[in-house]
């Protein structure tokens, strides 16, 4: 089993993934195993790469932002690889998660291998850098596969050094500040002004002696088609209200709904508009 599953990760061009038994895991929400008949076994831990070259360029957006929402792509992913594997192995039990996992998937991906935990809190892979969702298929399957000491990054501090929460300039996460409903204080927006940051924050990324090497290495950039189609690196207020329902619920930023984003730009627009009337 641990082959196929192997088989069809690569074919879907996952190519950065490991194994774990299942007790190795720090379990979060024991109701999810609950619900899906697993108490033990295995768990199969993949990094999806999303970084596309459309991501380099100017953008008020985060980059896993740019392209369509991940979940649209695990969804069809995991559906393809949970219907081959419950042909071929009836006897067994199978659930995919990602993002709203049974378990602490940061840990369980550095304990399978995939790679180190930096500073900022995030996976740091070797090939793609931070710039991976971590998704994962649980089994009740026992699979030869041992953890694997967790290590962590080279520990430079570069990414303490450009956020905004570490610098002091905001008492939160910059990405958790644009996603936060309701009214923001004067400071707060000034932040989001400063950072043009409509939607996330890649600050701690972009400055990750990894990325710039996986860039130079041109390893950074995805194999994955889903997230190079229909990308928008500059959304703006009159973008957004042209997007129907539909367009919107595929972006990353639809589950806070359109008040949030809407917010956001017109604090940025505001700012691009006293910019251009101080301008001589």
């Amino acid at each position: 089993m641990k082959k196929r599953i192997s088989e069809l990760l690569l074919a879907a061009g996952i190519d950065c993934f490991g194994f774990l038994p299942l007790e190795a895991c720090s379990i979060q929400k024991p109701h999810l195993l609950e619900r899906c008949g697993v108490h033990c076994g295995s768990v199969a831990l993949f990094a999806i790469p999303y970084y596309t070259r459309a991501c380099d360029g100017a953008r008020n957006l985060s980059s896993y932002a740019v392209g369509k929402d991940y979940h649209l792509y695990f969804k069809m992913l995991s559906e393809q690889i949970l219907d081959v594997l419950r042909t071929e192995f009836p006897q067994n039990r199978f659930a995919a998660f990602a993002d709203h996992s049974p378990i602490d998937e940061r840990r369980a991906a550095a304990l399978a291998g995939l790679g180190v935990i930096g500073k900022n809190g995030l996976l740091i892979t070797e090939k793609y850098s931070s710039y991976v969702f971590l998704g994962e298929i649980i089994t009740d399957a026992h699979l030869d596969a041992l953890p694997r000491d967790i290590s962590p990054c080279i520990g430079c501090g570069a990414c303490h050094k450009v956020c905004p929460q570490k610098t002091g300039e905001c008492s939160d996460c910059l990405s958790s500040l644009t996603q936060r409903k309701g009214e923001l204080s004067p400071s707060e927006e000034s932040v989001i002004r400063k950072y043009n940051s409509a939607w996330g924050c890649d600050l701690c990324q972009e400055v990750c002696p990894y990325t710039v090497n996986a860039k130079k290495r041109g390893t950074l950039y995805t194999p994955l088609d889903f997230f190079s189609e229909e990308t928008r690196t500059l959304l703006s207020t009159e973008l957004l209200t042209q997007m129907d329902d539909e367009a919107f619920s595929k972006r990353a930023y639809s589950w806070r709904g359109r008040e949030v984003i809407s917010r956001n730009l017109a604090l940025l627009e505001k700012r691009n508009a006293l910019t251009k009337d101080q301008s001589p």
